[in-house]
């Protein structure tokens, strides 16, 4: 029995021993008739294809396709920090953020005022990596919320704060 790396043609064990220069890397078995593949310290690298091959005549083989989840993070490059704006000028409010799968963007505003967008329709939330405010008055001042979030565990949120002058 050898596991393999698809993508890579990578062989990372063969019977009870351990190929892969990877410390990270192991293998076990039950009764020599269940094999399993053991990675420690999961990175986003080690997403991909993976083959369990019996070297039998014909060679049998199973596939099984590993995903690595990463949890949202707002990235300071790229994220909007606290503005100054004057009325009647436009502001564009961006939120960067990485994570797998890619998260969404949702905005919304402390104490669940409404967020003002175009012609004066007004929203609970807004989805989006960009909030483009224009012509702006006192009532777009306050705290705005960014929030990512992808399924994975915690979803997080920066704080942006709008005064208008």
């Amino acid at each position: 029995v050898a596991w393999l790396r698809v993508d890579t043609q990578t062989i990372l064990t063969i019977h009870t021993h351990v190929i892969s220069r990877s410390r990270r890397v192991g293998v076990t078995h039950s009764d020599h008739r269940t094999w399993f593949l053991h990675i420690r310290e999961l990175r986003e690298t080690d997403r991909g294809w993976y083959m369990c091959q019996i070297n039998t005549d014909p060679m049998k083989s199973q596939l099984g396709y590993l995903d690595i989840v990463v949890p949202p993070d707002i990235l300071d490059r790229g994220t909007s920090t606290d503005q100054t704006v004057r009325e009647g000028a436009s502001i564009n409010l961006t939120c960067a953020a990485t994570g797998s799968p890619h998260p969404q963007i949702t905005w919304r505003r402390e104490h669940s005022k409404p967020i003002t967008i175009s012609d004066g329709m007004q929203v609970t939330s807004f989805e989006g990596p960009e909030l483009n405010i224009s012509r702006v008055t006192r009532q777009h001042a306050g705290a705005y919320l960014c929030i990512a979030s992808n399924g994975v565990p915690p979803t997080v949120s920066k704080r942006i704060m709008l005064t208008v002058q």
